[in-house]
């Protein structure tokens, strides 16, 4: 992409690389704990929960990392999550396998998740800053579409091919690996992120309040029906891969849960990637609403499927609708984010994801058990009805001819869209 060649210049050809791989063990954490506590300790509802505690750890704690970064600057604000996060993953990779009670098991995972370095709005905030500080007036929307196409493409392919991996390692080398890989990541990987000489300086109390939009504007209903979009997408997440690993459990080779998974991720790659090639008359308003249906048919044909052929058609199918919908989603977020606020927002979303992954994975689990996994197959239906309904929503808040401006909150009315 022309905006992504441009930014280059700016970050050098390290920086992409990095921060990619960087995203990994966030995209991991739910899946692999999930993994990790099925295997170890043989209950389906009690990995839900753990998966759970990360959500909940992350929900709390993801929003006061992003404001930290903006008061104390990412390199240090990354660089303590870093190192508390990779610690709390290698002590619930022995604790899981340890005589230890399930409540320090989950305290273990609340910490994972309180920990997990925010490296995706990270991301997001640097590229915009380097967009609107260092590429031409004249070029600048056009740039900042395409490298926000990037970043939501690369958040899409993380949070798809991040169970597979797990699944790969769970497989190879058994179900603490995923956990102790991601351990090994952070340390390597977001630490080189971290340290990157892209990485915003902290900003005084002048500073701030002079660039920052009022707090109220985050709770501007155009933003939150993208949170609770978004949101639908991590309920996705976290309920399909339950209810695979209950199938897969039911075989024996709960391990290869991810692996299964990771089927969607092929559509879903190729057509989030073409996004930005579709024509501008196919508005943003309308592919959210278009590739949602298109993962509600695949949920409904995946109630009727009857073998692993079956599911891995359905999956192939939902990953067609799931990779568009998502990098819609971000692009909106991107438009709608307040000035100086854009780090707060993408922090917001990453969140929701997780948080989303993790209840419906607990509340799987549980189905699951209770139920067997047909039933638990229900949920991910659910959730892409969740995203469907928001899709709606937003068609109709998004009025026909407006293009959000990528600069502020503000929504101007443009010939273009």
């Amino acid at each position: 992409m022309d905006g992504i060649k441009q930014v280059l210049s700016h970050t050098g050809k390290s920086y992409f690389p990095i921060a990619f791989v960087a995203r990994l063990p966030y995209a991991m954490m739910v899946v692999g704990v999930l993994t990790l506590v099925v295997s170890g300790r043989g209950s389906m509802q009690l990995g839900g929960l753990n998966s759970a505690a990360v959500g909940l750890g992350a929900a709390i704690f993801g929003p006061l990392i992003g404001a930290a970064a903006d008061r104390f600057g990412q390199r240090a604000t990354l660089l303590v999550t870093a190192s508390i996060n990779a610690a709390a993953l290698g002590a619930l990779a022995w604790i899981v396998y340890s005589p230890l009670p399930n409540w320090v098991m989950l305290l273990g995972s609340f910490v994972v998740g309180a920990s997990a370095p925010q490296t995706s709005p990270m991301s997001r905030s640097r590229v915009v800053t380097i967009v609107k500080t260092k590429v031409p007036a004249a070029g600048r929307d056009r740039v900042l579409g395409g490298a926000m196409a990037y970043e939501s493409t690369a958040d899409e392919l993380v949070f798809v091919f991040g169970p597979f991996i797990v699944g790969v390692l769970a497989v190879a080398f058994g179900a603490g690996a995923p956990i102790i890989g991601a351990a090994i990541l952070t340390v390597f990987f977001v630490g080189a992120f971290a340290l990157h000489h892209t990485a915003a300086p902290s900003q005084s109390a002048e500073e701030r309040a002079a660039t920052l939009a009022p707090a109220k504007e985050l709770f501007a209903p155009r933003l939150i029906i993208i949170v609770a979009g978004i949101l639908g997408v991590g309920l996705f997440f976290g309920s399909m891969l339950t209810a695979l690993t209950a199938y897969m459990q039911s075989f024996g080779a709960s391990e290869r849960a991810g692996i299964l998974y990771g089927i969607m991720g092929i559509g879903s790659a190729i057509f989030a990637l073409s996004v930005a090639f579709f024509s501008p008359r196919f508005t943003k308003r309308s592919r959210w609403l278009v590739f949602s249906l298109v993962m509600l048919i695949g949920a409904v044909f995946l109630q009727f499927a009857t073998s692993q052929t079956m599911i891995i058609i359905a999956l192939a199918f939902i990953g067609c609708g799931i990779g568009p919908v998502l990098v819609t989603q971000y692009s909106f977020a991107a438009d709608r984010s307040p000035e100086g606020r854009s780090a707060t927002v993408m922090t917001m979303l990453g969140s929701a994801i997780i948080v989303g992954q993790s209840t419906t994975s607990a509340i799987t689990g549980w189905i699951a058990e209770s139920h067997g996994p047909d039933a638990a197959f229900l949920v991910p239906l659910g959730a892409t009805i969740v995203v469907v309904v928001t899709g709606i929503a937003n068609f109709f808040m998004t009025p026909a001819g407006f293009t959000p401006s990528t600069h502020t909150g503000q929504l101007p009315v443009q010939p273009s869209a």
